[in-house]
């Protein structure tokens, strides 16, 4: 079949240039920009298939999370709550960093001044090679000793009802924040100064509804910080940000961190 070859270039200047697409023109912003900050929520975990944890699972659908991770219970049973962090910890454990994962870790590399703020305990942002991650809620992953204030690394799945302290020997808890417990002071400061001094920010697989992180975007537009979404359906920051994109962000990320 004879296919005849078109002119584009004539086709162009009869119709004019095209208008460049949100997904154009949120990547050329992020191509100009030296300064990026960076949101993430479970969206984006939710790819790598990391569960929310609220679903019935045997013994653990007889509780609420929220009557787990609190002090309170720590305090009053602090075996049970570690059984079901080991759950957790074993689910998680199973899950890979997907492609939006990797697409923030090469941003990471090609941006002068990158902040990568997450509200996701699951560690899949280290597990892919970022390295400047602000994790507002903390990590699953960490431990942090009771007496001394040790903080460190555990990723065996084998721990005992109750763990100890590799420097003294004191009780250890999941590096977590817990309901009724106020976040890092030092963490959130250093968050909202990435938002207010970055060019560009993106926010990622977050519903913005959990605060104080839900309140960055707002506050790097006020900046005058162009501000980029990706999710899978419209939020309460759709309507105020520079660009929506709707979809995955195993799909979307990689074409904006070309």
């Amino acid at each position: 079949m004879f296919c005849p070859k078109i002119d584009t270039s004539r086709h162009a200047a009869y119709f004019g240039p095209m208008e460049p697409t949100p997904l154009q023109i949120a990547a050329q912003r992020l191509a100009q920009a030296d300064k990026v900050a960076v949101l993430t929520g479970a969206g984006i975990s939710a790819e790598s298939g990391v569960p929310t944890f609220r679903g019935a699972d045997g013994l653990w659908e007889k509780y609420r999370p929220e009557d787990l991770a609190t002090p309170q219970a720590f305090a009053r049973d602090p075996e049970l709550v570690w059984r079901w962090y080991h759950w957790r910890r074993g689910l998680i454990a199973e899950c890979f960093p997907n492609p939006a994962h990797q697409a923030l870790v090469n941003m990471e590399k090609r941006v002068a001044s990158f902040t990568l703020i997450t509200q996701n305990v699951d560690g899949l942002h280290r597990l892919a090679g970022s390295r400047n991650i602000l994790e507002v809620h903390g990590n699953l992953w960490m431990v942090r000793c009771t007496a001394c204030g040790t903080l460190y690394e555990q990723r065996e799945l084998d721990l005992p009802p109750r763990p100890a302290c590799r420097e003294c020997g004191g009780f250890l808890r999941p590096h977590v924040v817990w309901f009724g417990e106020s976040l890092d002071s030092r963490i959130l400061e250093a968050a909202w100064q990435a938002a207010a001094q970055c060019q560009v920010m993106l926010v990622v697989g977050t519903s913005a509804v959990v605060q104080p992180a839900a309140g960055l975007a707002s506050v790097a537009k006020q900046a005058g910080a162009f501000v980029i979404e990706v999710n899978l359906e419209p939020t309460p920051n759709s309507r105020e940000v520079d660009v929506s994109l709707m979809g995955k962000a195993g799909e979307i990320m990689p074409q904006l961190a070309q």
